[in-house]
């Protein structure tokens, strides 16, 4: 069987709507709130290997529904990009992942981000409560840019992203890659990212932004990478899916949630 990656969200912090308006029921920018694929959850995916078995990119804030909307009941292994709140508020419903699998959960991530985890949720790193799990069970694993680990039954090449604020890590599986929240990208994961295939990457808005990539910004990195596939990922109320399928350039594409993309 062919893997896939599911995306589970693709906006940005504060997802499409952001909370507000002038009825209380959103504020959605240039977005079109007739056209589902505006509707953004914050920034998470999926990544389901050819034996089944499965790595989630981040758990955040909608973890819990975008579980349940994809059909996804289990996963294998959670890779962390960084700890922003966006990007880790939804661990405490990985409990339920626990229970399905029946087992503690790797949690990859660089020293930093594990050791802010377990500062921030300390009882997700204590002795499990199985069977019940009635809070979540992560085994932390330190892992280091430039170098190739396996995760959930994949080999996973990990790479650093400057998001000013602080360092992320990317991921390539293959001939596949995801680049959420980063601004510049170093020399040498330019150099990890080519021959690729297809691309999952950030891109906020149209104009630029001091922390996120913007569309001409990601448009100069494509010229340079040249991925036969580039989908568009944490956008904000500026980036509305109408426009951009009429606007891209061929070859790249906007995210939406419930995606679904073959493994190259």
């Amino acid at each position: 069987m062919p893997g896939r990656v599911i995306i589970l969200g693709c906006g940005g912090s504060g997802g499409v709507p952001l909370i507000g308006g002038g009825d209380g029921r959103g504020q959605w920018g240039v977005c079109d709130p007739a056209e589902a694929r505006n509707r953004r959850t914050r920034s998470s995916i999926v990544i389901e290997g050819g034996d089944g078995r499965r790595l989630l990119v981040d758990t955040g804030p909608d973890l819990h529904r975008q579980l349940l909307d994809c059909g996804v009941g289990r996963v294998d292994a959670i890779f962390y990009t960084h700890t922003h709140a966006d990007h880790i508020m939804g661990l405490d419903d990985v409990r339920g992942l626990n229970r399905t699998l029946g087992d503690v959960l790797p949690a990859y991530g660089t020293a930093f981000t594990l050791e802010d985890l377990e500062r921030r949720f300390e009882y997700a790193f204590k002795p499990s409560t199985a069977p019940s799990f009635f809070r979540p069970a992560l085994a932390p694993h330190p892992i280091l840019p430039g170098e190739v680990y396996e995760m959930a039954g994949m080999a996973v090449r990990v790479f650093r992203q400057d998001h000013k604020v602080m360092e992320t890590l990317g991921l390539r599986m293959g001939d596949f890659a995801y680049s959420t929240d980063v601004v510049e990208m170093p020399e040498e994961s330019f150099a990890q990212l080519q021959g690729l295939d297809t691309w999952i990457v950030d891109c906020f808005q149209r104009q630029p932004h001091p922390v996120h990539a913007w569309l001409e910004r990601v448009l100069l990195w494509v010229e340079r990478i040249r991925p036969r596939r580039t989908i568009l990922t944490h956008m904000g109320t500026d980036m509305d899916w109408a426009w951009m399928h009429d606007h891209l350039p061929a070859g790249v594409e906007p995210a939406h949630d419930g995606m679904i993309v073959p493994l190259p």
